[in-house]
This record gives structure tokens, sequence and C-alpha cells, in this order.
């Protein structure tokens, strides 16, 4: 089993791995390298890491000009600031050009904890969502993270990797796939299915087990990639359970839920629901307190789950 730890380091450690593989490949961070973990790709290859200080648009700008140059940037800062404070910049001189930059946000949702409503993204993946040409990719732990960053590169054009600070434990494995816009079935079942992405998914597959334990039999589905979304496998495990949960560290407007809700549309006639922040900012609090606070908990999704199957 490898070790639990923190997606952002998991994050860092690619980077420094795919720099040596790829001397395109080069680093630049807004002013937060020691706490995005972008700083080991400094350690490593200084000449390739720029630092721009706390000017978010001048970095995405200038890693458009780094992707016209023929290089593979890499621009890292806290999800709330990257895709909040530049995010003129990431549509028009990113997206709107196809620039092929590569976008590694840490710090993302509820589980920055302490640093509280001003710090934590709730709404990165809408914003990302409805930008032409981007890819969204939302790791669950710390090896997928790693082909997060690795297929990122592989991809011409922007790609979002939202990062998380916490330590996770690792709950997929090396030959796990990981394809681009394609989800991973990480339980089957028969009665309800869990369709998680990111630091929900371990939570989604400890409901799991709670609604086995009443003999109730749900699937757990692992949405790495929120765009391009993969619509086929939510429409099949719709059609097979007839109950669908979304379950994210985000708001339940925009993100995941939205993606699983207009999947469904028009499509399916299995009941649905979402577990998710409810139109709310978040607080400061220790972040398993805010989980249970804002509902994203294996409880609460149990309680929708069942509510979704009376």
């Amino acid at each position: 089993m490898a070790e639990k730890k923190s997606l952002r380091v998991a994050y860092g450690e690619a980077l420094v791995e795919l720099g040596a593989k790829n001397d395109k490949v080069v680093a630049m961070d807004a002013d937060l390298a020691h706490a995005t973990m972008s700083s080991m790709f400094l350690d490593a290859y200084p000449d390739r890491f720029f630092n721009f200080g706390i000017a978010e648009a001048n970095l995405v700008c200038a890693a458009a000009g780094f992707a016209h140059s023929g290089l593979i940037p890499f621009a890292s800062t806290f999800a709330l600031f990257g895709t909040g404070r530049a995010y003129e910049q990431i549509r028009n001189s990113v997206a709107y050009v196809n620039a092929n930059v590569k976008f590694g946000f840490s710090h993302s949702g509820l589980c920055v904890g302490e640093d509280g409503g001003s710090h934590q993204s709730i709404e990165d993946l809408a914003l990302m969502r409805v930008v032409p040409n981007m890819t969204i990719f939302v790791p669950c732990d710390p090896i997928e993270t790693k082909k997060a960053v690795f297929a990122a590169a592989e991809i011409n054009g922007p790609v979002y990797i939202r990062v998380a600070r916490p330590v996770c434990d690792v709950i997929t494995e090396e030959s796990t796939p990981f394809i681009p816009g394609k989800a991973n079935i990480m339980k089957d079942g028969t009665d309800v299915c869990l369709v998680a992405t990111g630091l929900m998914v371990p939570e989604a597959l400890k409901a799991a087990e709670l609604l086995a334990a009443d003999g109730i039999s749900a699937a757990v589905v692992n949405v790495h990639t929120i765009k391009p979304f993969d619509d086929e496998t939510i429409l099949k495990m719709a059609e097979k359970c007839g109950a669908v949960v979304s379950v994210e560290e985000h708001s339940v407007i925009g993100g995941l839920g939205s993606a699983v809700a207009e999947a469904l549309a028009g499509k399916s006639g299995a009941k649905f629901d979402r577990v998710g922040v409810m139109d709310k900012f978040g607080k400061s609090g220790k972040p398993a307190d805010l989980f249970r606070i804002y509902g994203l908990t294996p409880e609460n999704i149990v309680a929708k789950a069942k509510a979704l199957l009376k």
C-alpha cells in the first residue's frame, strides 16, 4: 500500500518526475511555492522555475507566453486566487486561444479549514467548467494526483487540476485506469449510485458500507474528470440503479452535481439528489468539523440515498 500524503505533496513530486522526463516543462507560482509544493520543482530545476509574486493575472499571462514559445507551463497558486483573480486572463489569454497551459491550483474547497471562507474555493469548478477548451481533473488520492499531472502534460490545451491540501489515504492503485473523460466505477451496486469526486470519493465509499449494512446495494463512481464529463457511465449507472446522488466538496451549483443533472436531463428517469455546499460561503474551522457542518459526511450521503429510495 502506498503511503498516505497530502495531494499538494503528490503534485510537487509529480512535477519533479515529469520535469526529469520532459525538459519543456516549466513551473510557475504566485509567491506560494512552499504551500502549493511547486517549490519541489524549484529545488530540482531552479532555471525552469519562475515566481511572479502575488500577481495572479501576470502569472497566467506569462504562462500563456511560455506556451506560445513551445514550453509546457504548470502554473500554481491557491484555487480561490487562481480561478478568481485571474479568471479573465484564464479565459482570454489561455482558453480562448487554446494555449497549452496547465493550472495546478491547491488549497481547494472547505478542507483549507482554519483559513476560512475568504480562502475556501467552493465555486472554482463552476468557473472552470463554463470555459471552452478547458479540461478539469479532480484527483481523489496521491496516486491519482500524479496520474493527473502526467495526463495534463499529454493534452494539447488548458487543463485545471484541483489539488487538495489534507493528507489523504490511498484508495486507488497504480494499475487503476486514469483516462481523461472516463469515470471509474470503484464499487458496483444495484439500488443507488453515489457519484463522487476528489476528497468525497472515500466518503462515498464509507457511505456505501453503511448502506450495505442496511441491505442497500450502493455503487460508487469516481469522477476524476469533471470536464469532459462521462455522460455514458452516469447514464448507464442511473439506468441500473434508478437513483443517483452526487457528492462533492464544492457548491452544488455548477460543479459535479450540475454536470450529473445535465447528463440525466431528458435521458433518464432516475431519482437524483446532491450532496455538497448548499449555496453558502465557507467558514473557519477544522476540516472535519466543516465537513460535518456542511453535510459532507457518509451519514448525510446515506440519508440522501435512503430518501430517494422511499
